[in-house]
């Protein structure tokens, strides 16, 4: 019993640690299809760009989760998510 509730709460919480990111991202008006991969990754590594975008006051995990959303959904992935579609 307690696996069948592991195999049915593990992507429930993966599912709504996703959607709080998405939600950040829209919070901060960060939309995935605006850049490439490449400059997302800019805006992570300059402490210009950081304070910029207003994610100096995030912790260095979420910082990492909403990274990994935006590089993962850039304009040049295979999965976009352009703004407005």
């Amino acid at each position: 019993m307690k696996y069948v509730l592991l195999i049915f709460i593990i992507p429930l919480i993966s599912s709504l640690q996703a959607n709080s990111i998405i939600k950040l991202a829209q919070d901060l008006h960060l939309y995935p299809g605006t850049k490439a991969s490449v400059q997302w990754k800019r805006v992570f590594s300059s402490k210009r760009h950081l304070s910029r975008y207003k994610l100096t006051n995030l912790s260095q995990e979420t910082r990492n989760k909403l990274k990994n959303y935006l590089i993962e959904h850039a304009i040049d992935s295979e999965q976009p998510i352009v703004p407005g579609l």
